[in-house]
């Protein structure tokens, strides 16, 4: 186990903002950051990352946490092992003390596979820098083929010895089982039992995730027999699946970000062919035809993709295919056509970096014209072919979730294929119709649900003043009576945002916001479950003379209690300098008055309390037949109004001074 100190200094050094920018293309939203979610799909983004507190949350599907809680959801960790990959990215040392038998067989089930696929590549990048066969066959056909050395090295490229068990004997002489050599991929068990290397005599391209392990292989064979297939790869295991993979993108995700392009190819070598050429935003589909999954992995980096494929027949068809699935994602998309047949590996080492770059800058069309272009030429003059033609364009132009940006297109087509612009529109609607009514839904304007971070926030931003695009789903009135869970919600907020800060109101002098809260609740029962926790916990707390803070409940081991604190600590919203700047309203924070903040939440709890009481008491008085019990019940309705009462008459207030 890891010691505490370690852990402490781990969650002390982690940055929310380099954690999850590692994954997801971050851009600033007034106090905090916002992208897509890696957690589900969305094409708004609705996942914010506050920098101050230390979190994320997702107002789309509601996932939230800190730095550890991102690497345990999204990489599939345990928390030993998140934190260890965090302290490898700060470089800290981690220190541990001996665990139990059944822990240490629990946390390295997993991390076996890990280890032994690093095993593996570490064996294939020795075998092709040191060894006979490595070096004669392996290395020169990397030469051959023009890659320089920096690239190998980069992508830790390998041989596998043309021998029957070679890496297996290697694997088990130091020390790795067996179990694990087979699921992985890297040995196969035949049906007598016997063990053997499924790469041998094979380059090794090792594949990597989000972070930089190596989670499988891809190794091509340099023999000529066509009873051999030219590419193997991995199976699929509890750490490789290769729809969910993108190969190269754990040296590509940083120049995505910075260029905010992603150039989409084929194959291994045509990854590190554009990788020589300087150009190092660019994956491949890792040995599979390209998948949603793979689509949207790229759409957490930049909206932008241009296709770089093969300039043959089977290329193009496949770069439309491709197409048509990024567009229905969302996301923008440009293609590139290599001339004479090329492909980016092979036109790079024809022409060299230098021009391969400047072709790939001047050369990258628009879908549209480019899937005109294309389907044209084969068309030829017959109009029945050209009709296919204009129907398969609009389709994909139907794909485009952005009704702003299809109407664009739209009339770009309209000019390319000469056709009127109001029968493509006549079509694209068709179109769409079709769809909705295939899906069992008419079109509507898309709607993000998530659990508000406040109470009483407004029903939608005017005029776009407000930043961020989710519409909170508030209970409506009905749900609000029969329970008190926004303003118990409000109460916990509070104490977070505000109850290590000191007060001057009055007669109060020198107190903290979270003890005066506390003082005022002596008489107040929550029935929310984990409301009712966190404000027993807030009172032992203080009971104890600790004031506790906002981050010991967002870090939480109890996961209901650190899911409603993140969530309480967090807003969609974030206000806009276009109310002042465009608009010359001076929105007033809510800080400006803390005292009339906490006294109304407190108010509005208690109100909410009283009415409840008052309506019970009601009910007794009604089913009362006793005179006596009956009038005692009307005094005691009586005080409990007044008080109601005073309540209001409070909450009605503008100013409170």
């Amino acid at each position: 186990m890891i010691y505490q100190d370690t852990i402490n200094k781990i969650m002390d050094t982690a940055r929310i903002e380099e954690v999850v920018g590692d994954f997801v293309s971050l851009k600033k939203r007034g106090t905090s950051l916002i992208g897509n979610c890696p957690f589900h799909n969305e094409k708004t983004p609705s996942f914010n990352v506050s920098v101050t507190k230390g979190i994320y949350k997702c107002f789309g599907c509601g996932k939230g946490g800190d730095s550890v809680r991102f690497i345990m959801e999204h990489e599939k960790y345990s928390y030993p092992e998140a934190l260890k990959y965090l302290a490898q990215k700060y470089n800290i040392e981690v220190e541990e003390k001996e665990e139990s038998p059944q822990d240490t067989e629990a946390n390295n089930a997993r991390e076996s596979l890990y280890v032994v696929s690093l095993y593996a590549a570490n064996y294939f990048s020795n075998e092709l820098w040191t060894g006979e066969q490595g070096r004669a066959i392996g290395l020169s056909y990397f030469k051959e083929r023009g890659f320089r050395e920096d690239i190998i090295k980069k992508f830790e490229l390998g041989y596998s010895p043309d021998q029957w068990d070679a890496l297996f004997l290697s694997a088990k002489a130091a020390g790795h089982k067996e179990e694990y050599l087979e699921r992985t991929g890297l040995s196969i068990r035949n049906d007598k039992g016997k063990v053997y290397d499924r790469f041998r005599g094979r380059v090794m391209f090792p594949i990597h995730n989000f972070t930089g392990r190596v989670i499988g292989f891809g190794g091509r064979t340099l023999k000529t027999d066509k009873n051999v297939p030219k590419y193997v790869n991995s199976p699929e295991s509890d750490i490789y699946h290769k729809s969910n993979v993108l190969y190269g993108l754990f040296q590509a995700k940083k120049a995505i970000r910075e260029v905010d392009n992603c150039y989409l190819v084929e194959g291994y070598a045509d990854v590190l062919s554009v990788h020589q050429a300087g150009v190092e935003n660019v994956v491949a589909s890792s040995g599979t035809s390209l998948t949603v999954e793979q689509i949207r992995m790229i759409g957490r980096f930049t909206q932008n993709v241009t296709i770089l494929y093969d300039g043959d027949a089977a290329g193009i068809k496949a770069s439309l295919r491709g197409l048509d699935m990024i567009l229905e994602e969302g996301l923008n998309v440009k293609v590139v056509n290599f001339p004479d047949g090329h492909d980016p590996d092979s036109y790079m080492h024809k022409v060299g970096a230098g021009a391969f770059k400047i072709y790939i800058e001047n050369n990258r069309k628009d879908f549209i014209l480019y899937k005109a272009d294309i389907l044209l030429k084969e068309a030829g003059t017959d109009p029945i072919k050209r009709a296919g033609i204009i129907r398969d364009i609009v389709e994909s132009i139907a794909k485009i979730p952005d009704d702003i940006k299809a109407s664009v297109f739209i009339r770009e087509c309209s000019r390319i294929l000469e056709v009127e612009e109001r029968m493509l529109l006549t079509e694209l609607n068709k179109m769409k119709s079709a769809k909705y009514k295939k899906a069992g839904s008419a079109p509507s304007p898309q709607r993000q649900s998530f659990s508000p971070g406040f109470p009483g926030a407004p029903d939608g931003p005017p005029d776009n003043l407000f930043d961020d695009n989710p519409q909170p789903d508030f209970p409506d009135e009905e749900t609000r009576a029969d329970n008190d869970q926004l303003q118990e919600h409000e109460i916990v907020r509070l104490l977070l945002a505000f109850g290590h800060e000191l007060v001057s109101w009055d007669n109060i002098d020198n107190m903290y916001i979270g003890s005066f809260i506390m003082q005022n609740l002596s008489d107040v029962t929550f029935e929310d479950e984990t409301c009712k926790l966190i404000i027993q916990n807030y009172k032992d707390e203080i009971e104890n003379g600790h004031l506790p803070i906002a981050n010991q409940f967002i870090k939480s081991e109890n996961r209901t209690i650190a899911d409603l604190a993140i969530t309480l600590s967090t807003s969609p919203y974030s206000l806009s300098e276009n109310w002042y700047n465009k608009h010359q309203i001076y929105v007033r924070d809510e800080t400006v008055n803390l005292k009339a903040t906490i006294l109304g939440g407190l108010f509005h709890l208690k109100k909410r309390k009283v009415d409840r009481i008052l309506l019970g008491l009601l009910q007794e008085i009604k089913t009362e037949a006793d005179p006596a019990n009956q009038d005692i019940l009307m005094h005691r309705y009586a005080h409990i109004k007044n008080v109601e009462r005073e309540i209001s008459r409070f909450l009605g207030s503008v100013v409170l001074k």
